[in-house]
């Protein structure tokens, strides 16, 4: 391997030791929250913008996941899904979407919602924060705590969004996301942002299940559809908790 790749593959270890050492009461916390939801029959949704929605995207109908999660699709902000792609930036700073979004689904009070925002600062994510705990909901972000205090919050508000959750599950991402240099490159690049968040999303479904099968609560989890039976088992899993999932017909 070239060094950048071992520098890389060194540098997305380290966060992840780091967030798992660092944020493990915090995934607690939200792992609760997330068992509480599925074994009182609550309304689970998961919400990410562009490259965010990629961690929203991975525990949300996937084989060894919850059921009962759902992804708040918001057309042009999940994933690079729109043309020109600059358009589904734009729309995160679009003020009244996200009250919008959340008030057309069937969330109520006591439902819990996860926001997924590297920096933070967008509107859409603290608007969706805000406005899901003014609805009663519990509320647990993704974010890294490295940008409040060093780039301003896009908020009219001027706050961001771990000032309207529960529980925050701190990525610890530095400040434009880039963890390599080169002297010939004029910028940073290597990310681990994606495979940071994806990991503690991830931490907190397995801890979840670990707590539901402690209390005896059978936890409604998907199989592969490439096993034999998967799709079978998938199918009576959906049906039997069709009234709390949202992205089948």
């Amino acid at each position: 391997m070239s060094d950048l790749v071992g520098q890389y593959f060194d540098a997305a270890v380290a966060h992840l030791q780091r967030v798992r050492t660092e944020e493990a009461e915090s995934i607690d916390r939200a792992a609760v929250l997330l068992a509480d939801a599925v074994a009182d029959g609550r309304r689970i949704f998961i919400f990410g913008a562009g490259h965010s929605s990629l961690a929203a995207q991975d525990v949300v109908y996937r084989a060894g996941g919850l059921a009962v999660v759902n992804l708040l699709n918001v057309p042009g902000m999940t994933g690079v899904n729109v043309m020109p792609a600059p358009l589904g930036s734009a729309l995160e700073r679009v003020s009244g979407l996200a009250t919008a979004t959340l008030d057309l689904t069937p969330a109520t009070a006591g439902d819990l919602l996860f926001v997924i925002s590297l920096s933070g600062r967008q509107v859409m994510p603290v608007e969706l924060a805000a406005h899901a705990r003014t609805r009663g909901m519990h509320v647990v972000a993704v974010t890294s705590l490295a940008y409040p205090g060093r780039v301003g919050s896009r908020h009219p508000s001027g706050t961001y969004l771990k000032d309207h959750c529960d529980v925050v599950l701190d990525s610890k991402i530095a400040v434009g996301d880039a963890e390599l240099d080169h002297p010939e490159v004029e910028t940073g690049f290597g990310s681990v942002s994606t495979i940071v968040t994806s990991a503690l999303m991830q931490a907190v479904v397995v801890s979840a299940v670990g707590k539901l099968a402690e209390r005896g609560s059978t936890p409604p989890l998907f199989r592969s559809g490439n096993v034999d039976g998967g799709t079978d088992w998938n199918a009576k899993l959906m049906a039997e908790h069709a009234d709390r999932i949202y992205y089948s017909f």
